[in-house]
């Protein structure tokens, strides 16, 4: 019974000391495992060690070392096996190329490799004798011949400017380099010319920097190079590279490397949607374009202008298209088409559309549509776009009320030196009544004779007049979505049929003209205004520095009436001396918010880049520290400290519980040593606290005086 306790306790004892050194062992079996199987695949044999000779060794240092295995091999002294055969003459190949050479030695590209795999291949079970030599082409193609806007570390001013960057880092050795030599061409060359192009194929051109950086400048490219845990500098995915730095970037932390296919739609996309956070243009068939309630014509705001653009390739909207869709958002919706033979009849019943390329503006209702064929560039797809971002009848609108001069807060189209202008406004809900009105005011706009008067008996010189001058200003309102503006205007019994929600089936239209005028004198004066506070509770708001007055028109729906009211009003406002009345007016409702995409890469620089991005930066992160040859003996140090304190732990555990089982003194005896110490200690303070005495000392030549006895008794 004895043994078997015996036992129970041993293996309880080495089942604890197991437990209290895991960390440790844990810790060194880790480091063996790195150091035995983790490093070697990390840090294969190079092409220097192949050869027998040291890194970095100059080229005829190689070419001496392939000799000896040459003489040998001629000699008939040894007979290679051709798989170590072709990793010697590879080697050889590669390091006496000099671009090659380079690129190995500084980043350890070796791009050539999967040509030896395919030789590899191919010569298995062949004799070395009967290998063709060279196993390796070398490059064939002047390098200047697709080298352009190379840039040097001399000349490295680029990131001082604020436009986003895109470069190429590339080598004159590099075959993928060369390949994707046309496709570099096409992203960045500017501009395609009209009928010179297979399709709208100017991508960068005014949206972004673009440029080329060589190998052989070893610093730009050390400094746009990803880095080992190490220090050495290398490229993941081997070249071409292609980095991006966006707007406000101006340091490698902030760079973007681009891991996708080497293709000019991923490229071009890519970056127009990472880097430049421009929104996508996505293609509609001829029923998805007019799907009811959910195609690109119902979904498009009604102030918009629709711009379609036919292709023939079916390819991505450029950057440039992208951007423009960007700059005009407030004013234009933009979509694709994929132009297909068979659907030419209906494009052409449709817009008119002979053939793509082309460009179609869909404004006004009932409004011709404008058609441009042929292709085109970045600044004439600008000045289109410009020419074409209102509608025939512009849509008064927060962003449209200042530029259309439909504002108390701001001047005439004229300038800043008019003090007197119009503008006609139709108001209303969207209904078919509304768009039958802006049809009529459209056949005004359309027709200059009409508002020269020169159909009709009665002259309108005066809203001509105003007109040409830019004095005076058409546009329509939405009366439901403006509503506190439109009641602000129209304040009737009979306003609420014309603004605000719809209460019943009625729509009504209403028309009505708006006097601006500025007072000079006013706009020079500077009012001091103070802040609300306790005591002035009621102060006034500011006021728009101009005056308005508004006449509402109540004839008929005939054109030549109301050419004739809107120059009545144009003469008495220019000629008679009106009231000069200021009020405050509502602020226009945004009828858009934010788009989506204004919210997706600008914050590329800040830290919310995405948790994929996240994830996969963790991931790559993990992945290239698994290759440092310090975290091996890392492990070995920290498993032998983790061990010595572990183990001194312990030891001092034990010797203070053998202290403890050691047998004690009796009690008594610890008692009596105890009782004695404290007496000590009473009568050594009661010396201390009693006072002097005669007594206390016995003097010199003292005796004991003898008792008489008499005393004695």
């Amino acid at each position: 019974m004895a043994r078997v306790s015996s036992g129970g306790a041993a293996s309880s004892s080495m089942a604890s000391t197991l437990k209290a050194y895991s960390i440790p062992l844990i810790m060194f079996l880790a480091a063996m495992f790195f150091q035995i199987f983790v490093i070697p695949n990390s840090f294969p044999l190079n092409h220097y060690d192949v050869l027998g000779i040291k890194r970095y060794s100059a080229v005829e240092e190689v070419a001496q070392a392939y000799e000896k295995f040459s003489s040998k091999w001629n000699s008939g002294t040894e007979v290679p096996e051709t798989n170590n055969f072709l990793k010697i003459r590879y080697a050889f190949e590669l390091l006496t190329d000099p671009l090659w050479k380079r690129d190995y030695d500084i980043f350890f590209i070796d791009e050539q490799i999967s040509a030896f795999e395919n030789v590899k291949k191919q010569y298995s079970g062949v004799s070395f004798s009967g290998i063709n030599l060279p196993l390796l082409n070398a490059a064939s193609s002047d390098p200047g011949d697709y080298a352009f806007n190379v840039i040097t570390s001399n000349d490295f001013s680029v990131l001082e400017k604020t436009e986003p960057l895109l470069i190429q880092i590339y080598s004159f050795g590099s075959n993928s380099s060369r390949q994707f030599f046309n496709s570099w061409k096409r992203i960045v060359f500017t501009p395609c010319l009209v009928f010179y192009c297979d399709d709208i194929a100017t991508f960068l051109e005014g949206v972004a920097n673009t440029g080329m950086v060589e190998l052989g400048d070893a610093r730009l490219a050390t400094y746009l190079a990803e880095k080992k845990p190490t220090g050495q500098p290398f490229f993941r995915n081997g070249l071409p590279s292609l980095v991006a730095f966006p707007p406000g970037c101006r340091t490698s932390d902030c760079l973007v490397r681009y891991e996708g296919e080497l293709s000019v739609d991923a490229v071009t996309d890519w970056f127009a949607t990472a880097i430049l956070n421009l929104p996508r243009i996505p293609y509609y068939s001829k029923e998805s374009l007019h799907l009811k309630g959910q195609g690109f014509l119902a979904k498009s705001s009604p102030w918009k202008v629709k711009v379609i653009v036919f292709s023939r390739t079916g390819q991505r909207a450029t950057p440039f298209l992208r951007q423009a869709a960007k700059n005009y958002w407030a004013h234009a919706s933009l979509a694709f088409i994929l132009w297909r033979e068979e659907d030419s009849s209906f494009w052409w019943n449709t817009f008119e559309v002979e053939s793509a390329p082309a460009i179609v503006f869909l404004k006004d209702p009932g409004v011709k549509p404008v058609v441009y064929h042929g292709f085109f560039n970045n600044s004439w797809f600008v000045n289109i776009m410009e020419q074409n971002k209102q509608q025939e009848l512009p849509q008064l609108r927060s962003v449209t009320s200042m530029e259309l001069g439909c504002d108390a807060r701001g001047y005439s189209r004229a300038g800043y030196d008019t003090m007197t202008w119009y503008c006609v406004i139709l108001a209303g809900r969207q209904s078919l009544e509304l768009n039958k009105m802006r049809e009529m005011v459209q056949e005004i706009l359309s027709n200059a004779g009409e508002l020269n008067g020169a159909d009709y008996q009665q002259p309108s010189e005066p809203s001509a007049i105003a007109r040409k001058d830019k004095r005076l200003t058409f546009t329509w309102l939405d009366g439901e979505a403006q509503k506190q503006y439109c009641f602000f205007y129209i304040h009737s019994e009979d306003s609420y049929d014309t603004c605000g929600p719809r209460r019943d089936v009625a729509d009504v239209p209403q028309l009505f003209i708006v006097r601006y005028k500025r007072n000079a004198t006013l706009d020079n004066l500077k009012v001091e205004r103070r802040p609300k506070g306790t005591w002035n509770p009621f102060q006034e708001e500011d006021v728009d520095p101009a005056s308005q007055l508004v006449a509402r028109y109540n004839g008929s729906g005939e054109i030549p009436e109301i050419i004739k009211w809107i120059s009545q009003i144009i003469k008495d406002g220019d000629s008679r001396d009106l009231p000069f009345f200021r009020t405050k007016t509502p602020q226009l409702v945004p009828e858009d918010g934010n788009p989506i995409w204004s919210k997706g890469a600008e914050s590329i620089l800040h830290s919310s880049k995405g948790l994929k991005r996240r994830i996969r930066s963790i991931i790559i992160g993990i992945y290239d520290h698994l290759g440092d040859p310090r975290i091996g003996p890392m492990l070995l140090l920290g498993s032998l400290m983790s061990f010595a304190s572990i183990w001194l732990k312990r030891s001092q555990a034990t010797t203070h519980q053998s202290q403890s089982d050691q047998p004690s003194q009796p009690s008594n005896m610890v008692e009596d040593q105890k009782t004695h110490r404290n007496r000590r200690k009473t009568v050594s303070s009661q010396d201390r606290h009693q006072p002097t005495s005669i007594t206390d000392m016995e003097p010199k030549d003292a005796y004991q005086m003898p008792l008489s006895d008499s005393d004695s008794d």
